[in-house]
């Protein structure tokens, strides 16, 4: 994993958009995001004794595996892309490990605003809290397989930007959480 400022420079958004200022692991903690590094076998197998000992931790119930790309998505493809691209937040933690492939994770830093990008690859697994403005694409490769874990039942509806989602109870508890307040 590795975590820098965006660019905010036009153009595809899976090329790397590094303004070549870094971003630590305490700023991304201090936002809410979680990190661990857990190797993953060179056939893309994950660790499931350290898995299972962090979902039993933060009281993980569920996970699933998901391989974004054109043949993982079929015709969805396209339009998944766009709709991970969009700003939203979750009301529920966003958890992956990324098992193969590579991609990137933007989290909103606060109260600046920035977009920080994080790079992820295999054996990378992230938390994001619930309430913090995020989007997800992948880089050039254009493939990720990752497994998605989950406190109770899957739940990942996107709450877009906007003046109703910044009134969204779980967007104050976060920024209540962080510091910033609502």
């Amino acid at each position: 994993m590795r975590a820098y400022y965006f660019d905010n420079v036009p153009g595809d958004q899976r090329l790397p958009h590094d303004s070549g200022k870094s971003v630590l692991l305490e700023k991304l903690s201090a936002l809410g995001v979680h990190y661990w590094s857990i190797p993953v076998s060179p056939s893309g197998e994950p660790d499931e004794e350290a898995v299972d000992r962090i979902a039993r931790e933060r009281d993980y119930k569920n996970r699933d595996v998901i391989d974004v790309s054109r043949q993982g998505l079929g015709a969805a493809y396209e339009s998944k892309i766009k709709m991970f691209f969009e700003e939203h937040m979750h009301e529920d933690e966003e958890i992956r490990y990324i098992l193969a492939g590579s991609g990137f994770f933007d989290v909103r830093e606060h109260p600046t605003d920035n977009w920080i990008r994080i790079a992820m690859h295999p054996g990378d697994m992230i938390v994001l809290p619930a309430g913090i403005y995020h989007r997800f694409t992948l880089d050039e490769a254009d493939r990720i397989r990752a497994m998605r874990l989950f406190k109770d039942e899957p739940k990942w509806t996107p709450y877009n930007r906007g003046h109703e989602t910044d009134a969204n109870p779980i967007r104050g508890e976060y920024l209540r959480a962080i510091g910033v307040g609502a």
